[in-house]
């Protein structure tokens, strides 16, 4: 079972910037894709981010232009880069692997103030 954790939220203000970190046990190479979900008080998990292993990615409309994820194989590691934050990216953000079952980090809160 692969086993994911992130890390790098935290509070920041609006405009600011985070980098998350997701560390994937295993190589992430043989990994489909990974990507980058959040939750929001009282809303729905969003699909933020992906990235295939071919480095396609994808983007939810709502971080288009301000979110960049990435992925290094040689530290199984996947970031997500958020720029321009609004305190509508306030949320739990959690990472996951699209394996079998598919796999999800513990998440990390992200706070952005006005």
């Amino acid at each position: 079972q692969v086993q994911l954790v992130e890390s790098g939220g935290g509070l920041v203000q609006a405009g600011g910037s985070l980098t998350l970190s997701c560390v994937v046990s295993g190589s992430i190479s043989s990994i489909n894709a990974v990507g980058w979900s959040r939750q929001a008080p009282g809303k729905q998990r969003e699909l933020v981010a992906h990235i295939t292993s071919g480095g396609s990615t994808n983007y939810a409309d709502s971080v288009k232009g301000r979110f960049t994820i990435s992925r290094n194989n040689a530290k199984n590691t996947v970031y997500l880069q958020m720029d321009s934050l609004k305190p509508e990216d306030t949320a739990v953000y959690y990472c996951n692997a699209d394996t079998l079952p598919p796999a999800w980090g513990q998440g990390t809160q992200v706070t952005v103030s006005s």
